[in-house]
């Protein structure tokens, strides 16, 4: 059995990623600064793709130019990879928001490799960060959006899916049960965690904002994830 090989297979995404892929009987490893590796600087890169013919590319952080790097290297360093599986963000190409421009950028270099690209929704984990923090201010600030977030786990079983098949090229967006607006699912947050504040909806001008507003980042067509915000809060 040849090993997958997950980049930042320790981080949110990853863990559950290498969780579904062990529990599956693959042979999993993973690249990831914990680990000692580094795709921006390549170390470890060549060793970790050593025999390696499918790679879940899920490697990421807030500067886009560092994704693009860290893909690029990838891509370059994976001549022999039969699948290279990339996850992605929904809107990313109607949302001209500098992290998602470095995310659209490393699709297209993705693309030079038999691949498969998921663009999912946010994760709840990241819409739970975003409510605690406007949380923290006596009236909490919210985006005057909706958004359709998704849950990590949901996310991972696709991707094990797509990554035991051959590549796909754009798979369908991968979006979770519910369209919301931030002001309601900030009154979940507030219940879950018996916190009271008054929620006042925040409208931004630009057009990265008005992407969002004008739902670029959902998917209401293909809810494909199972867990609400409500239920994940609860968990």
């Amino acid at each position: 059995m040849t090993p997958i090989l997950v980049t930042g297979g320790t981080g949110t995404l990853g863990r559950a990623v290498v969780r579904e892929l062990t529990t599956a009987g693959q042979d999993v490893r993973v690249l990831s600064r914990r680990t000692g590796g580094d795709l921006v600087t390549g170390r470890g890169l060549d060793a970790a793709l050593r025999d390696a013919d499918t790679v879940l590319h899920l490697a990421t952080t807030l500067r886009g130019g560092r994704d693009v790097t860290a893909t690029r290297n990838l891509v370059d360093a994976a001549t022999d990879v039969r699948h290279l599986v990339f996850v992605s963000i929904v809107g990313i190409d109607r949302i001209p928001f500098g992290y998602y421009l470095g995310k659209l950028a490393a699709e297209r270099i993705v693309t030079e490799r038999p691949h498969t690209i998921l663009r999912a929704t946010q994760f709840h984990d990241l819409i739970r960060t975003l409510l605690a923090g406007a949380a923290t201010l006596p009236v909490m600030p919210v985006p005057a959006v909706r958004a359709q977030p998704v849950d990590v786990r949901d996310v991972a079983v696709r991707l094990a899916e797509l990554a035991s098949g051959e590549p796909r090229g754009r798979a369908p967006d991968f979006g979770g049960p519910e369209v919301k607006t931030f002001r309601e699912l900030a009154g979940e947050y507030l219940h879950a965690t018996g916190k009271r504040r008054r929620v006042v909806d925040l409208s931004l001008p630009g057009r990265a904002f008005g992407g969002f507003r004008d739902g670029a980042n959902l998917v209401p067509g293909n809810p494909a994830g199972t867990v609400t915000f409500e239920e994940y809060l609860t968990s």
